[in-house]
């Protein structure tokens, strides 16, 4: 995956080449730990910028679920601490089976 640099518009909707994009790089710290990169948490953090409205989470929620589920071999914790390991704060967890919905 090419790791795509694009910054959403106000009111642009969010499209899941631009999730894909931004987490493409932590691909190798989510499914073999260590340590994520940089271009990996400036990706994270892209997504925070990216995601202002309670929708805009949901939609990248949604994105970032069916990302996981081509990958199974994703690890939970890692997954799960990815933002505090970039940084950051994102309600947005990266799991195949996260209810976007509930995403605040």
């Amino acid at each position: 995956m090419l790791l795509v640099v694009v910054l959403v518009q106000q009111g642009e909707a969010i499209n899941c080449g631009e999730v894909d994009g931004s987490l493409a790089p932590c691909l190798p710290y989510l499914t073999l730990g260590g340590d994520p990169s940089g271009p990996c948490c400036d990706g994270v953090k892209r997504l925070v910028q990216m995601t202002p409205t309670q929708q805009d989470r949901q939609d990248v929620c949604e994105c970032a679920k069916a990302a996981a589920a081509r990958y199974t071999n994703i690890k939970p914790d890692a997954a799960s601490n990815l933002p505090s390991r970039c940084g950051v704060t994102i309600t947005i967890p990266i799991s195949p089976t996260t209810d976007c919905k509930s995403i605040p």
